[in-house]
């Protein structure tokens, strides 16, 4: 049989496009304990769903011998696919091909499944694996990661782009991923800074290895860069299907909607004492969080950076929701600059995309000192602030027990636009403590009396039995209702059901001016 030698020439295109940098090069990169950029969507994506984009492109620089090595895809593999049916977008980094550095037409291959996406309105995930700009290409490298900064930039609040770090990604190209709205780091095999180890050790004269500077543990704990720190390539691709079945496919597209087998009206008795009566004794938020939600499901994110304040999202009566909330077990819940930005950003995710946003409050206040206000906790403070005035999903509160200061204001209150504002018979909502209260208004009372101590102590009881508690704010109508915490599952559900048809407007501008 004789075989046309046009088809011919297709088939042995594509089976060099799929070998990538050849079969050496594979091997080195599956000795790293990484996949290949392939491997990584055929795990990402529902099996068999792939359709590849720009299979046959190739770079077209003459310079410094590159004329004479050239590779079908240059170093990317992009197209779409689904995942749990889901329409998705996907690019994928080849370290097998020169590193998987970035060239022009590397770069107009994402920006191309980039310009896709939005048109169709669904999400982008790129997988990140590259030494950077090709040098060889000089300002065209350069010139394609603006054209695809732009596009993230662009695609922002309008369709969900999640970043995969499964090698390096450093200088410019880190800013990429910092625009998207997730980012997901694997220990041990990625890392990102701007400038590395050895322009650290001449610069600064700092001596660093990759991991301490940019690794999956720095910045998932210390700078607050990454979203997740995932154990291996494959946990990062199943948490990432976990995080979209909980995100639209856009910003005009509702939330995902599951049915639960989980009673909506379910009560918990364990949240009637799940409070210590001591408002100076810790617990677990997280705990009251996965008591309420549909069957204990809390998909948390950024939990091991700024712990003081716990994020993530769960569903309650098959709705998506976003979850905000103190976490009086670490620095008893205090806000910070690293609690207030890591909300803040979640709580604009969570508007842009239609997903009502749930706050649980236990907060004395926010933290003092002058790290704190030399770092512009002011200004950062303000970001958690804006983010919660601005949105204009349904907003539901919660105050669990402490609501002090202005991070009472701050905590979606009722002030700011919450629709919903509930508390518990255990929440105190006050400028202060009761003890800080006492000692200045009967400063000069208790300064004067017999038995100083003693008239403290008396002023004391009496404050706490006539303000330490959330009646005064529903007098006046700050509080919708003070709950049994046992109900608040229903209570929360009922909510979310009569605002689900809730339309609210912010004033006609091009866009505000968010305290960066």
């Amino acid at each position: 049989m004789t075989v046309d030698p046009k088809l011919n020439k297709l088939y042995t295109l594509r089976k060099q496009a799929l070998l990538g940098g050849g079969k050496e090069r594979i091997d080195t990169q599956h000795k790293k304990g990484k996949l290949t950029a392939r491997e990584r969507i055929d795990l990402l994506l529902d099996e068999g769903s792939f359709v590849e984009l720009d299979m046959f492109v190739r770079h077209r620089c003459k310079d410094f011998g590159l004329d004479r090595e050239s590779y079908p895809g240059d170093g990317v593999v992009t197209g779409y696919g689904t995942i749990d049916g889901r329409k998705m977008f996907v690019f994928s980094q080849d370290f097998t091909i020169f590193g998987g550095s970035l060239s022009e037409s590397y770069a107009k291959k994402i920006c191309k499944i980039m310009d896709l996406a939005l048109k169709v309105g669904a999400p982008v995930i790129g997988i990140n694996d590259s030494g950077g700009a090709r040098i060889q290409e000089g300002v065209d490298s350069l010139g394609g990661y603006a054209e695809i900064f732009l596009r993230n930039t662009l695609c922002s609040g309008v369709i969900p782009q999640i970043s995969i770090v499964a090698g390096p990604c450093a200088g410019g190209a880190v800013y990429s991923p910092a625009i998207t709205d997730f980012i997901f780091m694997v220990k041990n095999t990625s890392y990102m800074f701007v400038t590395g180890p050895n322009v650290v050790k001449t610069v600064t004269h700092e001596t660093v290895s990759f991991e301490d500077l940019g690794g999956a543990a720095t910045h998932s704990s210390k700078s607050g860069v990454a979203h997740f720190a995932c154990d291996d390539e494959i946990k990062a691709f199943d948490t990432v299907r976990q995080l979209l079945s909980y995100v639209p496919l856009n910003n005009i597209d509702d939330p995902p909607f599951l049915e639960t087998t989980d009673p909506i009206d379910r009560v918990e008795e364990e949240l009637n004492s799940l409070v210590p009566h001591n408002p100076n004794k810790p617990y677990d938020m997280k705990e009251i969080i996965r008591r309420i939600v549909d069957d204990g499901n809390f998909f948390e994110i950024q939990s091991g950076w700024a712990q003081n304040i716990v994020i993530g999202f769960a569903r309650l009566g098959g709705f998506s929701v976003g979850i905000v909330a103190n976490q009086p077990a670490v620095l008893a819940g205090v806000l910070d600059i690293d609690s207030s930005c890591k909300a803040g950003r979640f709580i604009r995710f969570c508007d842009c995309f239609s997903i009502p946003i749930i706050t649980f409050v236990d907060v004395p206040g926010f933290l003092p000192g002058t790290s704190q206000e030399f770092g512009g906790i002011i200004k950062h403070g303000a970001k958690l602030l804006y983010a919660y005035c601005e949105a204009t999903v349904p907003k539901i509160t919660v105050i669990t027990r402490k609501a002090y200061g202005g991070a009472y204001d701050v905590m979606s209150s009722k002030h700011i636009r919450g629709d919903i504002n509930l508390a518990w018979p255990s929440a105190e909502l006050a400028v202060m403590g009761p003890k800080g209260a006492v000692e200045i208004i009967f400063k000069k009372e208790i300064a004067t009396a017999k038995d100083p101590e003693k008239a403290l102590n008396e002023k004391l009881e009496s404050f706490i039995k006539e303000f330490a508690n959330p009646y005064k704010a529903a007098e006046r109508g700050y509080l919708d209702d003070v709950i049994e915490p046992k109900f608040t599952r229903p209570n929360l559900i009922r909510a979310l059901q009569i605002l689900e048809t809730k339309s609210e407007v912010n004033p006609r501008k091009k866009h505000g001016n968010i305290p960066l």
